[in-house]
């Protein structure tokens, strides 16, 4: 039998990036393929474009493309798409839109997805509210790429401590974590600074202060 992959599909630039630089040395740099969404292709020019979940068509569209181009069983698929305004034909959208704790709206949405892709490969992850959450995990970090920005990573700490845990500093449009982030430093660049300070906070404290992603990345593990 030869050796099986795990594929991640990202749901754009920021989270392939997070899965190049953290995931895949903490896994296996051999055996973790990743890459973005495909969102559009050019063929007048042979371009193909990735990044965004602007509908979950095209979604579902790369992610039968990337199962069928490895059809071995040992394979395994999971993706990295923000809970964070999901689009509204997102397989049981609707309903989880009835439940009001994020952990089970975003437990439905994965089972529904998973259904709705039909593979058993397929273990499917939603990162709550949005990828920027894990920043949350220790804004004191971003003083690594933000000098002189004392009094606006003192605010973010504020809002850190006012959850329980990062994945659930909301998702709405002005208090989602991205929007907060650029809020008091409107600077901030995820798919470059982000991806640095999330290094510098580390897989394990990510692991410790945010429950879903940890249990998301201990079923990784055990691939």
């Amino acid at each position: 039998m030869s050796a099986g992959r795990l594929h991640i599909i990202g749901e754009g630039p920021s989270e392939v990036n997070f899965v190049k630089q953290i995931l895949v040395p903490h896994l296996s740099p051999k055996l973790v393929l990743s890459r973005a969404v495909l969102t559009s292709r050019d063929h007048k020019r042979g371009l193909i474009f990735r990044g965004g979940l602007s509908n979950y068509a095209k979604a579902k569209n790369d992610i039968e493309l990337w199962l069928r181009e490895a059809p071995e069983t040992e394979h395994r698929f999971t993706t990295m798409f923000d809970f964070y305004r999901l689009p509204n034909d997102f397989p049981g959208y609707a309903a989880a839109q009835k439940l009001s704790d994020p952990y089970e709206k975003a437990v439905y949405l994965e089972a529904a997805l998973r259904a709705d892709i039909g593979d058993d490969r397929f273990l499917p992850y939603l990162q709550l509210h949005e990828f920027e959450a894990l920043i949350f995990a220790d804004p004191q970090k971003l003083d690594w790429e933000y000098l002189e920005h004392e009094s606006a990573i003192e605010e973010l700490l504020a809002v850190s401590a006012d959850f329980a845990n990062p994945e659930l500093v909301n998702g709405s449009e002005a208090t989602a974590p991205s929007k907060r982030i650029q809020q008091v430093i409107p600077e901030f660049d995820k798919v470059t600074a982000g991806i640095s300070v999330l290094t510098r906070i580390g897989l394990e404290t990510l692991k410790i202060k945010c429950p879903h992603f940890a249990k998301w990345i201990g079923n990784l593990e055990k691939i």
